[in-house]
């Protein structure tokens, strides 16, 4: 995992973008969303703008608060949240069935967290699709680091419109990734989490497996982990809970953090922009813990699914 920290953080803020552009880049993003006036067309059609300004400005945060896999997971009492995301990586594995020699995609993969940990435990090879610049950068140093930079690379691409020929990959996965595709109830909980969280709409579940039958695969089981776990899956964001594995989560935790970017941020250690990138996460998180709470949102549904197989197979 890694340990960034104040530094990593006032540097990593903006991603590839010159730091003068960060805050326009924040002021632009802002204006997709509805709760600035934006329109929902307007962030489908400019999807790969939106998301890519997103990335450029959260993941220094992500980093520096989650660690390098930027996603949650079913968790069981007296397990801490990065033991219940690395678990949910082996899970995910061992679901497709990996073994050595395989060769797998992340579609949308951040800095490739989930890519090296699924590596290792499976000795497959990865490769991660991400159309962020600045991710790939950060996720091939970290594959260094890891040892893994010669069996697990990046490729830069849209996963609208991936770059690869049918049957490249003997598996594929995606976590908490294709949310961000482009395609009147709790409107104001619904706002929060597509702009902190970089979404150009959210969608039904069913919707989710009506579209993998449309394209033609075969479901073979589908499951929210979040209706069954014993510890809620929003509870690191929740600001009544405190953890010291999970200190920079809290509510003590994010007050500093948001203390330390207003700090560097004003002797220019961190680029113009940065609180308010870090105010619009904060609503994220609000949203989130909102949505999970009342039910209506869930970043723990899976299924798993096949091309349907060949009559020789």
């Amino acid at each position: 995992m890694s340990k960034a920290g104040a530094m990593d953080l006032a540097t990593g803020l903006g991603g590839k973008m010159d730091k003068s552009d960060v805050l326009s880049a924040v002021d632009k993003y802002e204006k997709y969303h509805v709760c600035y006036g934006g329109d929902e067309e307007e962030r489908r059609a400019n999807y790969s703008d939106m998301v890519n300004k997103y990335y450029d400005l959260a993941t220094s945060f992500y980093e520096f608060g989650w660690g390098e896999s930027f996603h949650f997971a079913h968790r069981w009492k007296g397990e801490s949240l990065r033991e219940s995301i690395k678990r949910h990586e082996h899970f995910l594995a061992l679901q497709l069935g990996l073994k050595p020699g395989h060769k797998v995609l992340d579609v949308g993969c951040g800095i490739g967290g989930p890519l090296r940990e699924i590596a290792r435990f499976s000795s497959a090879s990865v490769t991660g699709l991400n159309n962020n610049e600045y991710q790939i950068t950060r996720g091939k140093e970290l594959n260094r680091i890891a040892g893994v930079d010669k069996t697990c690379g990046f490729v830069k691409a849209d996963f609208m419109k991936m770059p690869f020929s049918d049957n490249t990959f003997d598996a594929v996965y995606a976590i908490e990734a294709t949310c961000h595709a482009p395609d009147a109830t709790h409107q104001k909980i619904k706002a929060e989490i597509e702009i902190g969280d970089g979404l150009p709409d959210i969608r039904l579940t069913g919707q989710c497996i009506e579209a993998l039958k449309q394209a033609g695969f075969e479901v073979i089981w589908e499951k929210d982990f979040a209706a069954e776990a014993p510890v809620p899956w929003y509870l690191p964001l929740d600001k009544t809970h405190f953890s010291l594995s999970s200190f920079r989560l809290t509510a003590i935790g994010r007050l500093i953090t948001k203390n330390m970017v207003k700090a560097l941020e004003y002797v220019g250690l961190a680029p113009k922009g940065s609180l308010r990138v870090q105010d619009f996460l904060e609503k994220a998180a609000e949203g989130l813990v909102e949505g999970g709470r009342k039910d209506i949102f869930t970043p723990m549904y899976f299924f798993l699914a096949r091309k349907p197989l060949s009559e020789n197979q």
